[in-house]
């Protein structure tokens, strides 16, 4: 309960966020943002962990569903819902992994910005390559991802 109740907050310093980064960038292509909404945004994973993963993130600086307003939450879920229909029209996968990593121990790789994770899923995919092998799979270049998924987006 000591290490509990002493374990630091994820800081709140947009300084250095990649996603704070990515919206100030002035290039949405190069930063890999797919789509803007006022209060969220659709970006690419950079390291993802199949071909199409993205992520819906609020443009706000906050870290956790309870500092996010409702509004933002739903337009994070609103680009969820636009990235699955492009995700299925662009590759087809038998399903998705759709979730939010809140938290270091949790596996947030990016503390302090609240993002949703949409990662399309294959019958018989590589998934347990990055777990065993520490090796990721993908079949296409971050920069067709982005072509393919946009297209699909209509933007």
């Amino acid at each position: 309960m000591t290490y509990v109740a002493s374990a630091g907050n994820p800081p709140l310093d947009p300084a250095g966020c990649i996603f704070c980064e990515a919206l100030t960038a002035g290039d949405d292509r190069g930063a890999l943002i797919l789509r803007r909404a006022p209060l969220a945004f659709l970006i690419l994973n950079k390291f993802p962990y199949a071909s199409g993963h993205v992520m819906a993130v609020v443009t706000r600086h906050v870290g956790t569903f309870e500092e996010a307003t409702s509004d933002e939450l739903g337009q994070s879920m609103d680009l969820v819902q636009a990235a699955v229909r492009a995700l299925r029209s662009a590759y087809h996968p038998d399903g998705f992994n759709l979730g939010a990593n809140q938290g270091r121990v949790a596996g947030a790789g990016v503390l302090g910005h609240l993002h949703l994770h949409v990662v399309p899923r294959w019958n018989g995919d590589t998934n347990f390559m990055p777990v065993i092998g520490d090796t990721r799979v993908l079949p296409e270049t971050l920069d067709t991802t982005y072509d393919r998924l946009t297209a699909a987006l209509g933007a």
